[in-house]
């Protein structure tokens, strides 16, 4: 059995920090910013629901505790994605 060095990251979605304005994810070698004013769904989730983040191919993130599934292209662009619901409709 191997195991990677101490310290290398294996994930390939991680969420990085959480903020009052939105958190950072990062994927490979890119940290994406979400707004909680542009993502919504996730604004009054839990901290442990919001790190459990998973990457279900290479253009999706879902959050499993929260039944968010999100593009990324959607991140990266949120004003070519308008919302559509909110959340509790």
């Amino acid at each position: 059995m191997t195991s990677a060095r101490l310290g290398e990251n294996i994930s390939p979605v991680e969420v990085t920090n959480v903020s009052r304005h939105g958190f950072w994810v990062l994927l490979g070698d890119e940290e994406l910013f979400l707004p909680f004013t542009e993502f919504p769904w996730f604004r009054d989730a839990a901290i442990g629901m919001i790190l459990h983040v998973e990457l279900p191919s290479p253009n999706h993130l879902y959050w499993p505790d929260l039944d968010v599934d999100l593009s990324v292209e959607s991140i990266r662009h949120p004003d070519r994605f308008p919302l559509v619901s909110r959340p509790g409709r």
